[in-house]
């Protein structure tokens, strides 16, 4: 498939969400402008945490002089779909990581990760996902994305029910994982969601081009606030958290539709740099989830 005709397939996929779920009130995208302060909150680099129309956007910057900045939600969640819109720092941004995840603040911990690392000007920016249960991960897939991710905001999503994980570019699933008996499945652990900006010099070419702090600061922005998720204490039983009174639960968001599947396919099929479950060196025999992503 062409560039020409994979846009054409996106661009498809993309109405067809758009005017099943708009004519929804609980669709999984509905989007609303809500303060960054209703619903999370600061935890480091206060100082490099920056609030802008009134509080719909926030900035995090890096310098010499920080370490980076992040913020979490004020709540833990047993199920939800998480999403933020997403500007990455611009020009040579190697060797600088900004993440949008689910974190398990306890030992053993869930984690559902989206990371961007960093590249220098003119090479691409590269999306990783990972998967941690009970404190494993090392379930990295990574993409190179089909637009500039520098150059305006995207939407990034991460749907969590008992039922799947799914991760989403502007409404495009790139990855997913089922939940299927004796696998292993993020479902022991209410989570938090996260975003950060930090420095990683093991991000770009393996640790080989550090930062070049002479284009500092590097600036990652982030809007779309709102939370669709289930609250839930640490420990808690989540069992409640999976009822279908939640929209997220629902039958339709058990696993992909159609169109979601054709979308998702075409995009790994393009543009998947990496995957785990094909890395023979690193796994011989492939991890068991492999079979059931």
């Amino acid at each position: 498939m062409n560039s020409h005709t994979f846009s054409k397939v996106v661009a498809a996929y993309v109405l067809f969400v758009a005017v099943v779920l708009g004519s929804s009130s609980c669709g999984m995208f509905v989007r609303g402008e809500t303060s960054f302060d209703e619903n999370y909150g600061v935890t480091w680099g206060f100082d490099h945490a920056k609030s802008y129309h009134q509080g719909t956007e926030v900035q995090l910057s890096l310098d010499l002089a920080s370490a980076g900045a992040g913020f979490e939600s004020k709540v833990s969640y047993g199920s939800g779909s998480f999403h933020m819109k997403i500007k990455l720092p611009g020009r040579n941004s190697a060797g600088v990581v900004t993440a949008f995840y689910t974190s398990s603040p306890v030992s053993g911990h869930d984690e559902l990760d989206i990371e961007f690392l960093g590249n220098q000007e003119g090479k691409p920016i590269t999306l990783q996902t990972n998967i941690f249960i009970n404190g494993k991960g090392d379930r990295e897939q990574r993409f190179h994305l089909w637009f500039d991710p520098t150059a305006d905001f995207h939407d990034y999503t991460i749907l969590w029910n008992h039922h799947q994980v799914a991760f989403l570019v502007d409404n495009i699933p790139i990855r997913m994982l089922k939940n299927v008996k004796g696998i292993g499945y993020p479902a022991g652990h209410p989570l938090k969601v996260v975003g950060s900006l930090w420095n990683a010099s093991w991000a770009t070419d393996g640790g080989a081009t550090p930062i070049d702090w002479s284009y500092a600061p590097f600036q990652a922005q982030f809007r779309d606030f709102g939370v669709s998720g289930c609250p839930a204490a640490a420990y808690a039983d989540l069992r409640g958290c999976f009822s279908p009174s939640y929209w997220w639960n629902d039958k339709q968001y058990w696993r992909l539709s159609k169109a979601q599947l054709k979308a998702y396919l075409d995009t790994r099929k393009r543009y998947m740099s990496y995957d785990y479950c094909s890395d023979s060196a690193r796994y011989p025999t492939p991890p068991p989830e492999c079979g059931f992503q």
